[in-house]
């Protein structure tokens, strides 16, 4: 059996992906975003080759979160000098930046080496729907079944 992998263009091309982050948990959301980014989707998945796809998330300030997160959770920064620590409750950052709390979900579940960065200039997170250009230009849109479910459906998900 040979060692080599077949390496084309073809099998290396990108593909724009559009998640819909509207009342969808951040988690589970953000668990999805990581293995496209990285590329674990795809028959050719190399971990020493960048060949992940592009990501769009719309709606990013509609996430859910689960438990007691949506009150106790805090995220800390520091400037670096003494005394710096930054505390900034998800209540506030959910306000001024919606698109920071997925970036770094994301960012927490992608591999801590030099394709982490590069990975995440892939990822284009908008708190409301998504431009013109980024929607026309996807070719693959994630659906959970239990979004499409309103009220007054009665269909069970299989």
């Amino acid at each position: 059996m040979s060692a080599i992998k077949g390496k084309t263009s073809l099998a290396l091309t990108r593909v724009w992906h559009h998640a819909d982050a509207q009342n969808r948990v951040l988690g589970n959301l953000a668990s999805r975003i990581a293995w496209v980014l990285m590329g674990k989707h795809k028959p050719t998945y190399d971990p020493a080759v960048d060949a992940g796809d592009y990501v769009v998330v719309s709606n990013a300030s509609n996430v859910h979160l689960t438990g007691k997160k949506g009150t106790d959770k805090i995220y800390y920064s520091h400037t670096g000098y003494m005394g710096g620590l930054k505390a900034v409750p998800i209540t506030r950052m959910k306000e001024r930046r919606p698109d920071e709390i997925i970036r770094r979900a994301v960012s927490g579940m992608l591999p801590k080496n030099t394709f982490r960065d590069r990975r995440l200039e892939r990822l284009k997170i908008f708190a409301g729907p998504a431009p013109e250009v980024y929607a026309n230009n996807s070719l693959t849109t994630w659906r959970d079944q239990a979004n499409n479910i309103t009220s007054k459906d009665t269909t069970t998900i299989v």
